[in-house]
């Protein structure tokens, strides 16, 4: 089958369009036929490690420590069609849609994949497709409506409250926006000029140009400040949460020792931790889309073997929402 190859840690053109030997289900797992997947900030940071070196260090010893020896295929979300399943898979049959995420274990920048049915250590995690979105579509929701949701679940987010989303305009964001908003908050969405257009149609309440306005010598004050793209200043943002207000870090990496020392120091929480996905959580947000609660964004769609292309597109940080990859299984390249 064709995959994408994580050859070396670097730039975009560390990876390349190759052939692997096609994946065979184990007894609880179900092969995917991927029809979709993406490409997320995530995802280039992970390319490049990208990270503190503590952090870079730790994931050099777990996937290799001078180039990937292990989840050499990048990609972490998808959508397709079950082509084969287990014996002991009791949930889905061949021919059922569906959309997931690989974890921790990538591997969904290829033609298939297998994935286990019930949610592994590795944060994978599988469901039926939402009925009224496209395969293209519903390849967006589970990593940055996980993410989404499950931040703003231990927010214990009510009616009612103020919340800042920063960096509303990418993968995470703009779920969070419109689930924050389904929950019922205020919600003021900061990220560049030509994503306001857009964040307001999701429905944000107010909108932030970083590049001309400071957030935080703004009048509002906030309940919740969700940070996504781990760039607040502590010191100048606790001037706009309130005392017991509460700080959400999606990349907490690059702000785990402002983060601490701000919980040690104040009454106010600081929720720092990755999010791992579920069944029940692709469920829910299933279940929102297909209530017509909850949509995407998508930016741009790229073929599998422009991979390359893709990941800089995202790394110039213009992205609005999502992009898209294209497996086209019988196109020949």
């Amino acid at each position: 089958m064709k995959a994408i190859l994580w050859t070396k840690y670097g730039p975009p053109d560390v990876l390349q369009l190759g052939e692997v030997e096609k994946p065979a289900p184990k007894d609880n797992e179900v092969l995917i036929k991927i029809i979709a997947t993406t490409v997320t900030a995530g995802d280039c940071e992970t390319r490049s490690l990208d990270f503190p070196i503590f952090l870079s260090l730790a994931l050099r010893m777990w996937i290799g420590f001078r180039k990937p020896k292990e989840n050499t295929i990048p990609g972490t979300e998808l959508a397709g069609v079950i082509e084969a399943t287990g014996k002991d898979v009791k949930n889905f049959k061949i021919g059922d849609p569906v959309f997931g995420a690989a974890g921790m274990a990538f591997g969904t920048n290829a033609e298939y994949i297998c994935l286990s049915e019930d949610t592994g250590e590795t944060g994978n995690a599988v469901a039926i497709k939402p009925k009224n979105m496209s395969f293209e579509e519903a390849a967006t929701v589970p990593f940055g409506g996980r993410d989404a949701l499950h931040f703003l679940r231990l927010a214990n987010l009510q009616g009612g409250e103020k919340m800042l989303i920063n960096g509303a305009g990418g993968s995470i964001g703009v779920f969070a926006v419109q689930l924050a908003k389904y929950f019922g908050a205020e919600v003021t969405a900061v990220d560049s000029g030509e994503k306001l257009d857009m964040l307001r149609e999701i429905g944000a309440d107010h909108v932030v140009d970083y590049t001309q306005e400071d957030f935080t010598k703004g009048e509002q004050v906030y309940d919740i400040i969700f940070d996504i793209i781990g760039k607040i200043s502590f010191s100048k943002s606790n001037k706009v949460l309130k005392k017991n207000g509460t700080y959400l870090l999606a990349n907490p990496m690059s702000q785990i020792i402002r983060g601490l020392w701000t919980k040690m120091t104040s009454g106010r929480k600081v929720i720092m931790q990755t999010a791992s996905g579920t069944t029940e959580n692709l469920i829910f947000l299933r279940e929102l889309i297909e209530a017509g609660k909850l949509k995407t964004v998508i930016d741009r769609s790229y073929l599998l073997e422009e991979i390359v292309a893709a990941h800089e597109y995202v790394e110039t940080g213009r992205k609005k929402g999502n992009l898209v990859i294209t497996v086209g299984h019988d196109r020949k390249v």
